[in-house]
């Protein structure tokens, strides 16, 4: 699995490296902008990303931002619905108009910080991209 970790925060994108070291060649961005930069470049090159686990507050581009430019893009390269890459919102906002505005946007999953592993991966192996004797 090729994941891309969006996160600002140093300590949690390590975290988040930590946690899926073993079942993911892990990729990062500390911004929206570097997300979809990073996406696109991959999409280009026929080397997608499967998952992207993506924070919606950051400096300049936020996830949610980044997630409808996401979805702009693979709508570009007619991918759609279910061919999509799988996208877990992982941030410290659990109110409900986030958590909806995100789902809105295009996300498959929500995590709020603080993250566990055993959730984190329940929520990657629901995706249908790890094994359930992971």
């Amino acid at each position: 699995m090729k994941c891309l970790i969006v996160e600002d925060d140093f300590v949690s994108r390590k975290l988040l490296q930590t946690y899926l070291a073993d079942c993911a060649d892990c990729y990062v961005a500390s911004d929206g902008g570097e997300a979809v930069e990073a996406f696109s470049e991959a999409l280009a090159a026929d080397l997608a990303y499967d998952l992207i686990c993506l924070d919606i507050m950051m400096p300049g581009m936020g996830g949610r931002e980044a997630l409808a430019e996401i979805r702009r893009i693979e709508s570009e390269y007619g991918i759609g619905g279910l061919d999509g890459v799988k996208v877990i919102m992982t941030t410290a906002l659990d109110d409900s108009t986030s958590i909806l505005g995100a789902f809105r946007e295009g996300c498959e999953a929500y995590v709020v910080k603080p993250i566990c592993k055993e959730k984190l991966l329940a929520e990657i192996e629901k995706l249908g991209l790890l094994a359930s004797n992971y």
